[in-house]
């Protein structure tokens, strides 16, 4: 998939196709362009100039050295997610946003901790003499926290920036982020509230395509970011 922001390629994976009229938000109104069999369609235009400033601000977030959370967890998205995260070295949840993740982040950081233990736990588990029926229930115990916190076990305080795929369906998460005042780059698609969303970028988040592509685009602005970072740290060592 490109990495190169285009408005060509915008169309070629469908990023312009919306919800169906009946489906949409009439907040989004401003980022359309027209309603075709039914169905809106995004004004392209104001898509790549959107996105061109998300990226932008990705970019800066990761060139200063900021924690960028990854929130997608639909199930086109998933995948992808946690693939992006690999290689930016960024915090991710990709199963569910779990109520207070945020702001409730002390209980969070207590639930990771327990997950960290356990590991610690299992693997000398039959050394200290427990039973194979209770080294299962910890094995299941630690999938189970895994798949909650798997994403964000190196997270260690708030993150400074939220990158969301579908805001309509990660709602809880834009709130949270809202009422902490943690800034937001949001994948808002026709049916979704772009209010609360400081970089918005209007688009499908559907189409399996565009969501590859938008989220090559923000992999590749995270590594920019970083290999700007560096070339700031080896400017300041000398």
């Amino acid at each position: 998939m490109s990495t190169e922001l285009s408005l060509d390629k915008l169309l070629e994976v469908g990023a312009h196709f919306g919800h169906q009229y009946k489906r949409w938000n009439p907040k989004m109104k401003p980022f359309m362009y027209t309603v075709k069999d039914g169905v809106y369609v995004f004004d392209l235009i104001k898509t790549h100039e959107l996105l061109k400033e998300a990226l932008e601000a990705i970019k800066d977030f990761s060139s200063r050295g900021k924690t960028i959370l990854l929130v997608g967890t639909k199930k086109q998205a998933k995948d992808k997610i946690k693939e992006i995260a690999e290689k930016t070295s960024c915090p991710y949840i990709n199963e569910r946003w779990l109520g207070g993740t945020l702001t409730n982040f002390d209980q969070i950081v207590k639930s990771i901790k327990n997950l960290n233990d356990l590991k610690e736990k299992i693997k000398v588990a039959k050394k200290e003499g427990y039973t194979k029926k209770e080294r299962l229930l910890m094995t299941r115990q630690i999938e189970k926290l895994e798949k909650n916190f798997g994403g964000i076990v190196g997270l260690k305080d708030l993150p400074d920036l939220l990158v969301i795929l579908d805001t309509h369906k990660e709602s809880m998460a834009v709130k949270e982020a809202n009422k902490l005042g943690i800034p937001i780059v949001g994948v808002v698609d026709s049916n979704a509230d772009p209010e609360g969303v400081n970089w918005p970028v209007p688009m499908n988040d559907d189409a399996t395509k565009a969501i590859e592509y938008v989220l090559d685009l923000f992999c590749q602005a995270v590594l920019d970011g970083k290999g700007k970072d560096k070339k700031l740290k080896k400017n300041g060592d000398k």
